[in-house]
């Protein structure tokens, strides 16, 4: 929310019913078309678009009669307001929206409640805002809880109907503890529901109810479906971290690059799949890196060998060389990953890059499936390319056996790296993951190693801030916890968060530092 109503445009679909010759059936699709007329009339906003009546019909079946209403609101980012709970103490109020005849809602009401939510959020008068659905009140406010396991507690007993009505378009609100109810939502029907609370619970009628449980019991009926874990997550222990290494400014032990430069050179090819070049080619231009792409052409061989030759050019003349994250059509992380390995390991490009390494300066990274290509290479976690067998480190399926897509935290645990020599050890940063292959597995041997020599860089912790293997805060049960890793000279840093995923407005809703300062230092290295 935070967008004004009336900047709205709709586009409608319809789906209906084999209609024969029955007058009643025919006059469903007409009483859809008078309604959706109404509504637009009396809220003043234009459908823009739409598509022709869908059938719901197949043989005997038919779905029943359905109206799809599609809106898209233009807003100013700085409005836009998430639906979770900020802060303890706020006040919880509901505004109700009233059904005239028909069940139909009494429209001048709801522009008035929507144009003052308009105007409280452009004034920063409201921390949150969550419409009422299906599951009433109770739904709405246990929702708006879970988000930042902020509890609620009842200003008065609630009644059965109150809490479960599905009244469609009315809204609940948090509004800041300094700021008075009566005075912002004056002229406007509404009901102090109770305040925020630290404890994660919600106080209603006499009763406790833990937002743990809650949550448990709401995502108990699609568990089975999708279960929260895979059968093999818990099964490798995260081995004890070793002391925090600090390594000095630059980190990989020398303070900078041998090569001083007014602005790295820094390149991104962009392969089949590739999807996070832009982020990518931002957050280093944003950090004062000179950013080249280079789109990699497959549709004939001899494409393929112009983009070699160009790509093994600019590698010579690069001093970062990153490889950002995508998806293969029909193959996922693997299958971007798999061909961006094969495309390096030609050897013309080959021969260019390890050239590149060998100058002792280059850095590179490798984010999602280019982290998967850096293990595929040996890159990781050797530092060159070499053939890699069975027992190698890799990536895999998620133990859930799904994609994953959400925030985590993540801890540094050294800065080594000269990718990571702004971040303290033990910083924690909460970052994106997207991916259905981001499980890293690695022998115990290996993986003991990897720490014991300072190469795994970050891993994911709990809310304690403790290395787990439990999901969700371990989204893919990676072994040792291990979110990112280096090669033994830290020049090279491969990760599955997706910390190019940044700006001052995404993901404001969800707590925690988001800038872990990764391209600054990459460039800052050679400064």
């Amino acid at each position: 929310s935070g967008g004004d109503y009336r900047r709205i445009r709709l586009s409608l679909q319809e789906y209906f019913e084999r209609l024969g010759e029955d007058p009643a059936k025919w006059g469903k699709p007409f009483a859809a078309l008078l309604g959706a007329y109404y509504a637009q009339k009396e809220l003043g906003i234009p459908a823009v678009g739409g598509k022709d009546s869908m059938s719901g019909s197949f043989e005997e079946l038919n779905v029943p009669p359905t109206v799809v209403a599609v809106a898209v609101c233009p807003a100013d980012v700085r409005r836009v307001l998430s639906p979770e709970f900020k802060a303890a103490n706020s006040h919880v109020v509901f505004l109700p929206l009233r059904r005239v005849e028909g069940e139909v809602p009494d429209f001048r009401q709801l522009s008035a409640n929507y144009g003052r939510l308009y105007e409280l959020a452009g004034a920063g008068k409201v921390l949150a805002a969550q419409t009422v659905r299906e599951g009433g009140l109770a739904a709405a406010v246990s929702k708006m809880a879970f988000g930042n396991m902020i509890g609620l507690a009842f200003k008065e007993e609630a009644g059965i109907e109150e809490l479960f009505t599905p009244a469609y378009g009315s809204l609940v609100l948090e509004i800041p503890a300094g700021e008075d109810p009566a005075v912002l939502l004056a002229g406007l029907e509404y009901k102090e529901l109770g305040v925020t609370i630290a404890e994660p619970v919600i106080r209603v009628n006499g009763a406790e109810i833990p937002l743990a449980t809650a949550v448990e019991r709401w995502e108990e009926p699609l568990a089975g479906v999708f279960p929260p874990s895979g059968a093999e997550a818990g099964k490798t222990g995260v081995p004890a971290l070793p002391q925090p290494v600090s390594a000095p400014a630059g980190g990989g032990g020398r303070a900078k690059a041998a090569v001083r430069l007014a602005k790295p050179r820094v390149l991104i090819p962009v392969f089949p799949g590739t999807s996070g070049e832009y982020d990518t080619a931002t957050a280093f231009r944003s950090a004062g890196g000179l950013v080249e792409t280079l789109v990699i052409k497959n549709l004939s061989l001899q494409e393929i060998e112009g983009s070699m030759r160009e790509l093994a050019k600019m590698i010579g003349q690069a001093q970062i060389l990153v490889l950002p994250g995508g998806f293969a059509p029909g193959d996922g992380t693997a299958g971007s990953a798999r061909f961006m390995a094969a495309f390096l390991r030609k050897p013309m490009v080959a021969e260019a890059l390890a050239g590149f390494l060998r100058k002792g300066d280059g850095l590179v990274l490798g984010i999602g499936a280019g982290f998967q290509a850096l293990l595929k290479l040996g890159l990781l976690p050797y530092g060159e390319i070499r053939e890699t067998g069975e027992e190698a480190p890799m990536l895999t399926v998620n133990a859930s056996g799904r994609h994953v897509s959400r925030f985590v935290q993540v801890k540094v645990v050294t800065n080594h790296s000269p990718w990571l020599h702004r971040a303290n050890p033990g910083a924690v940063y909460s970052l994106p993951v997207s991916h259905n292959e981001g499980r890293f597995i690695a022998r115990p041997a290996d993986l003991e190693r990897f720490f014991n020599n300072a190469q795994v860089a970050t891993v994911y912790v709990d809310p304690a801030g403790n290395p787990t293997l439990e999901p969700p805060y371990n989204p893919n049960g990676s072994a040792g916890a291990v979110e990112g890793l280096t090669s033994p000279d830290g020049r090279i840093f491969g990760r599955m968060a997706h910390a190019e995923r940044l700006g001052p407005y995404v993901a404001k809703n969800i707590p925690g530092e988001k800038d872990g300062q990764v391209f600054a230092a990459g460039v800052e290295y050679f400064l």
